[in-house]
């Protein structure tokens, strides 16, 4: 699933061809799209609409317009190509510019969606209830990530994939995060130390920067708005690097399932965390008669 650096590259990418211009048709060609709203009124809603400005919000792209915003979410393989082919295949919305430009969004799983908010104000409202701290932003350190784990016994890897405890990071960048900051994948969000949030939430920055100045990450789908992928993956130090060697000390890399996600961390630089005590210390457990 494309995840905060994948979605920054393609908004990045979209603004020259967007900002500015007037949207003169729509095509929703999968009512699935925008359902449960209507694919005829959203395409009215869209058309002759300027667009002002895109904005990324976690992994939201908020098409910002004279009227109204479109949040658009690309799922799991959701692509946005600007002047691709009329045949490209897996197309289900094509909009077309007052200039020419075509920018054609296509999904072979079709899971991507679009909502259309009359008020600007209802849509940040939308996200705001549904989405924590930007992780590049002033709101989330460590002291924030503390807060938010410090009484939550689920394991810290989930913890990160919540998007109201942080937005925008997925499996990839909260794997290479928790190797940055030398932290168990499956360590529970109660029993992380406040320098342990600190580094952790550096470790959300860097990681998620390093994807962005990458391009993003091509493990399936994803692909700029020219169709090119982006290589972060090749800079992987744990993710999908399972057996190979760690970077940091040899030690091989070991991939586990946590929070049903494929997870993958290095047990010698990252210490798995000791089983709680189910009885007080001291004492022993009776017996049965």
């Amino acid at each position: 699933m494309p995840e905060l650096p994948e979605v920054e590259t393609i908004t990045r990418q979209l603004r020259p061809h967007l900002e500015g211009r007037v949207v003169e048709g729509v095509e929703i060609l999968d009512p699935r799209w925008c359902a449960p709203d209507d694919a005829a009124g959203t395409e009215e809603a869209l058309t002759g609409r300027r667009l002002l400005r895109l904005d990324r919000r976690g992994k939201h792209v908020a098409w910002r317009t004279d009227g109204g915003t479109l949040l658009l979410h690309l799922r799991m393989t959701g692509t946005l190509l600007v002047g691709a082919d009329a045949d490209v295949p897996y197309q289900r919305v094509v909009l077309a510019l007052d200039d020419g430009t075509v920018v054609r969004f296509c999904d072979p799983r079709r899971f991507g969606t679009g909502r259309w908010f009359d008020d600007d104000a209802a849509a940040t409202a939308y996200l705001d209830d549904r989405l924590g701290p930007e992780p590049l932003g002033d709101a989330f350190d460590g002291a924030a990530l503390h807060e938010a784990v410090r009484r939550r016994r689920s394991p810290i890897k989930a913890l990160l994939l919540d998007q109201l405890v942080v937005a925008g990071v997925g499996n990839i960048y909260a794997d290479e995060a928790l190797f940055f900051a030398r932290i168990h994948p499956q360590r529970p969000g109660d029993r992380l130390t406040r320098a342990q949030c600190t580094a952790l939430a550096e470790g959300v920055r860097v990681s998620l920067q390093h994807g962005i100045a990458s391009g993003g990450a091509t493990i399936d789908d994803f692909r700029h708005v020219d169709g090119v992928e982006g290589w972060f993956q090749n800079d992987f130090q744990v993710h999908r690097r399972a057996g190979l060697p760690c970077p940091a000390c040899g030690a091989p890399v070991i991939k586990r399932v946590v929070a049903g996600r494929g997870t993958y961390s290095c047990d010698r630089c990252q210490p798995r965390p000791r089983a709680r005590r189910t009885t007080a210390p001291g004492l022993r457990p009776r017996r049965a008669p």
